[in-house]
């Protein structure tokens, strides 16, 4: 009998040991394809295809501040085509304060926005997760310090 729960044991303990290493690479994965944002109102690019400006409501501080971002295609033309979810939260807190994934809500004038809890001071991101047609195109981050 001791040697069945040392087999059981030893076999929990490597599931548990698998599903740790196993699941770490997929979030700094995610992370390293995530491509980070130069200042507000300043153009990105997703691919050749569109390109995009972000910008807060205010200067973010405690309290809520809602990220808007503008979409345009090729042409330049303001679009609403795509799906945009962020996740913000404190990167030196990873998983303490992250809201997970949030869509984005579209506004009269198509413009994307987020409403986005600053709770504490400290250094903040939203990590931006574009898709079109259900396919993930591009990864982005915006960082700041409350």
């Amino acid at each position: 009998m001791n040697t069945f729960c040392g087999k059981k044991f030893l076999q929990t303990f490597l599931i548990a040991l698998a599903l740790v290493f196993c699941t770490v690479p997929m979030q700094a994965q995610a992370e390293e394809d995530s491509v980070p944002l130069a200042g507000p109102k300043k153009k990105n690019s997703i691919g050749e295809d569109y390109t995009f400006v972000y910008q807060f409501n205010k200067r973010p501080q405690l309290g809520v501040v809602i990220l808007k971002i503008e979409l345009f295609d090729k042409e330049g033309k303001q679009d609403s085509s795509l799906n945009i979810t962020g996740d913000s939260g404190m990167p030196s807190m990873r998983g303490s304060h992250d809201t997970g994934e949030v869509e984005f809500k579209l506004n009269q004038k198509g413009d994307y926005l987020l409403p986005v809890d600053v709770m504490m001071p400290g250094d903040w991101d939203v990590r931006l997760i574009f898709r079109k047609d259900g396919e993930i195109i591009h990864r982005a981050s915006i960082t700041f310090d409350v």
